[in-house]
Order: structure tokens, then C-alpha cells, then sequence
């Protein structure tokens, strides 16, 4: 397999991100302030109620069933332990006030960016002294861990999931009925115009659509960019105003206004576009290499018209936006709550990549409920412990990976690139406005529009 070949560069992709209550868990009333307080060893005779979240709003039965039995075989093994699931979506509109108004999970997923706000606002538990208790605790790549510790060096967010570079997504049949090999997918951006064009021209739906609002407008921007050359930030300086995004911003122009290649719709946000690209009403568009996953389970999307190939780059700068998810407990969490979370932890995101028969039974139960296995990814831990992962379920992958090899293939020969580093999300939000601005006015000044923004989020960095 392609991508197995190619994991040794990987560990490139995991060090270059270091450059640049309703919901609250009953149990024990012991103190939550600290780690080091009492015993990091849940109490056997003691029963904890443990809130966490589980799949996106509208996942498939599915879906469903494959995690009630990942809860279910979890409960068995931990049987003073009561796990429940709570769908979640992680939104940056949302997200601050869900955390304050305590209607989080105690047990919930951030983006890498967000977890030092979190840590230095006291609203994430520190964790170390759980995360010890694991065998593989000292296995993590540092490149990727110290995105959740704290100033006191304690890992408070722990690396959990989707560690992904950004890809071009896109529909094999509509290229075909549009005239196009689904063979060989764009390569540059005028390619892709042309491309989005005919499959506009020739199936009446968007050849090409892009995320504009929650944050994800300012984040496929930041993409769009990173791709020319262009970069967000320099240090704390906001550099909105960089040739790459306006060229990135005019490429947007013209297929909107010039071509009318990007359809009806330009309030598309993460699960929107996903749902439109499932459904067959998108034919291109940007985000995280391992969306596949979530298409299925919640988008039903036929696998044999999904593509996934590298987004083109141009000029000796341009990059790959890199991110990830990282697992985080709540800060009102009791010590027994928290020894509890870590065995959740350890169970549902990262024991399948250090266990060889944790790794098969968590394959057979997807498979068991047609649940996509194999999904490409980028190592939290060693170059050999994920090649050691994919030999485990190699038996069992069931994802078209000979439909993203245009991708698997080349991602680890590319320059990945973290996200802007200060006030992330304050940085996308100010971008938002400009791409719905680009997208629905046709006199739209990109100067303007980019020194505005430029203004909001160099406020937003020396807040930060």
C-alpha cells in the first residue's frame, strides 16, 4: 500500500506542526483541582457516571451501533464505570459558551489550537499524572504533545485523533459526466478552474465550492493561501494582507463571478459542504484528508464516487495546512472522574495503535456495522508504531485507497504547515467576512476587505 511506504516522512508533517453542568459526570466528591491530589487510580468499590462526547449530530444507526458496542466491550472491561455518549460537533460560535455554561461532556475533543487558551483559562484538567498510568505515556511524538501542556510542562489535552493535511476532495462521477478522467485530478489551480467549469457546465452543480462561515471560511482561506506561499502570521503580526491570499481570494473571484462554477450556495460550513459533497451537488472542494470517515457515517457517500487527491502548490514557499484533534477533560472533573476518563482515553482514540488485539477487534466491530477502516492519517506516536497499526487491521481495511493515492502518494513530499499559531480562531472569523463578501458581491474590493481583516486580527493578537 502506497501510503504505508510513505509514513517515514510523516514524522516530518508531526514536526513541522511544532514550528509555526448538564453534562458534568456524577461520581465521587473528592477534589478536582489537581492531578497530584489522592490516588490517580479509580477506586474499584467507586461508581462513576462518565459523560463523553461520541459522533457527529445525524450519524448514521451504523455508526451508532459500532460505538454502543465499543461502550458496551468498555463497560465489561471497566465495570464501575457508566460511559455515555453525547453527539458533538466542535464549533468555534459555539464552543466558548458551551464549555462555560457547563453543557459539555466532561470528557470532549479541540482542535490543537485551542488547547493553550484553555490551559492558561484553568478550563481543562490537568492530566500528567493519569496519562502516566498509560504504558505508551512517553511514546507520544513531543511535536505533537506539547501542543496540550501547560506552562508548568504538565499535558493537559492529549493527542487523540485526526492528525491531517489538508486534501482536494472530489466527486469521480461527476468528473466523468462532465468528460474528465477521475484518474487524474487537477493539479494546479487553473487546472481545477477548468475542471470546476465543465463539471458546471456539463451536470448543472458546483464544480467547486468552498466553506465561508464558524471560522471554516478563515480556515480553507488560511489552506487556499498556504498553498501559493502566503502565511497568516509572522510571529504576532497579523499578515492577512500577503499576495498569497489575494491571489487565493481572486482564484475564488472568478469562479464565482467569471464562470459560475461554484453553484448557488456560499454559506457552507464543515458538515454542510460535507453533506452537499456526499450527496453529489459538489464536485471539488478542500478539507482534512480524513473527512472520509465522517461521510460515511453520517453522509452515507457512495465510495466509489469519492476522490481524494494533493490540493495544488505553487511557488518555492507554498505548504499543506496540518491539524489535529486532541481528547481534554474538564476541569470541574473529580480525580475519580478523571482516572476514569483516561481509561476512556486509552480505550476509544489511542490503544488500537499500540495493541495489536485492541487494534483487530476495533476493526472487526467497524466492519461488523460498515464502518469505514483504513482512512489514511498522519502518526501521534513513532513511524513504526503506526506501520505496526496498519499490518494489525491490513485484513480489514475497507476504505478505496486506490482512489487517494494521487494524494497518499505525494502529501509527505510536500512542506505541511501548522495553523497560524496566536488567536487561531479570532484570525479565521476575521476572514470568514471576506470570503462570504467575495463570494456574494461581485464588486467586492479584495484590498479593502484583507486590510479590514488584517486590522481585526491584529487586535485579536495582541489580545491573545
Amino acid at each position: 500500500m502506497k501510503f504505508s511506504r510513505t509514513t517515514r516522512a510523516a514524522l516530518a508533517f508531526v514536526g513541522a506542526l511544532a514550528l509555526s453542568g448538564t453534562l458534568v459526570a456524577c461520581g465521587s466528591s473528592d477534589d478536582p483541582s489537581s492531578s497530584d491530589a489522592g490516588s490517580t487510580t479509580l477506586d474499584p468499590n467507586t461508581k462513576v457516571t462518565l459523560n463523553v462526547v461520541g459522533l457527529l449530530p445525524g450519524a448514521k444507526p451504523e455508526a451508532q451501533t459500532a460505538l454502543a458496542q465499543e461502550v458496551t466491550d468498555f463497560q465489561k472491561e471497566n465495570p464501575n464505570i457508566t460511559v455515555k455518549t453525547h453527539d458533538y460537533e466542535w464549533k468555534a460560535t459555539t464552543f466558548a459558551a458551551d464549555l462555560a455554561g457547563g453543557t459539555l461532556p466532561t470528557v470532549f475533543e479541540i482542535p490543537f489550537t485551542d488547547a493553550k487558551t484553555l490551559i492558561a483559562n484553568q478550563q481543562i484538567a490537568n492530566m500528567q499524572a493519569y496519562l502516566d498510568s498509560l504504558s505508551y505515556a512517553k511514546n507520544f511524538n513531543q511535536n505533537l504533545l506539547q501542543y496540550g501542556q501547560g506552562e508548568d510542562g504538565k499535558v493537559y489535552a492529549i493527542p487523540a485523533k485526526s492528525i491531517y493535511a489538508v486534501g482536494l476532495h472530489y466527486n469521480r462521477d461527476l468528473f466523468t459526466k462532465a468528460g474528465l478522467d477521475p484518474n487524474k485530478p487537477p493539479t494546479t489551480w487553473d487546472e481545477v478552474r477548468t475542471d470546476a467549469k465543465a463539471i458546471a457546465d456539463k451536470t448543472g452543480v458546483a464544480g467547486f465550492a468552498q466553506m465561508s462561515k464558524d471560522g471554516t471560511g478563515g480556515w480553507q482561506l488560511t489552506v487556499d493561501t498556504y498553498a501559493r506561499g502566503g502565511r497568516m502570521e509572522d510571529g504576532k503580526k497579523a499578515t492577512l494582507t500577503n499576495q498569497g491570499t489575494k491571489d487565493a481570494l481572486q482564484f475564488l473571484k472568478d469562479l464565482r463571478w467569471s464562470d459560475n462554477s461554484m453553484g448557488a450556495n456560499f454559506d457552507y460550513d464543515w458538515s454542510s459542504i460535507n453533506q452537499a459533497f456526499a450527496a453529489g451537488k459538489v464536485g471539488m472542494y478542500t478539507s482534512g484528508q480524513d473527512v472520509y470517515t465522517s461521510l460515511v457515517q453520517t453522509n452515507n457517500i457512495d465510495p466509489k464516487t469519492y476522490g481524494l487527491t494533493m490540493i495544488p502548490l505553487t511557488g518555492s514557499n507554498a505548504g499543506v495546512l496540518g491539524g489535529g484533534t486532541m481528547a481534554a477533560v474538564s476541569s470541574k472533573a473529580s480525580n475519580n472522574e478523571k482516572a476514569a476518563a483516561i481509561k476512556w482515553i486509552d480505550a476509544h482514540y489511542l490503544r488500537k495503535y499500540t495493541n495489536a488485539d485492541a487494534a483487530a477487534k476495533q476493526a472487526q466491530v467497524q466492519v461488523a456495522s460498515k464502518q469505514p477502516v483504513g482512512t489514511p492519517e498522519l502518526p501521534i506516536f513513532s513511524q513504526q508504531q503506526y506501520e505496526q497499526y496498519q499490518g494489525w487491521i491490513k485484513s480489514y481495511v475497507n476504505v478505496p485507497l486506490e482512489q487517494m493515492t494521487t494524494f497518499t502518494s505525494k502529501v509527505f513530499d510536500a512542506k505541511l504547515v501548522n495553523e497560524p499559531a496566536v488567536a487561531t480562531q479570532d484570525v479565521y472569523k476575521s476572514l470568514d467576512t471576506v470570503v462570504q463578501a467575495v463570494l456574494t458581491n461581485k464588486d467586492a474590493n479584495i484590498d479593502q476587505l484583507l486590510t479590514d481583516a488584517n486590522t481585526k486580527a491584529q487586535r485579536a493578537i495582541d489580545a491573545a
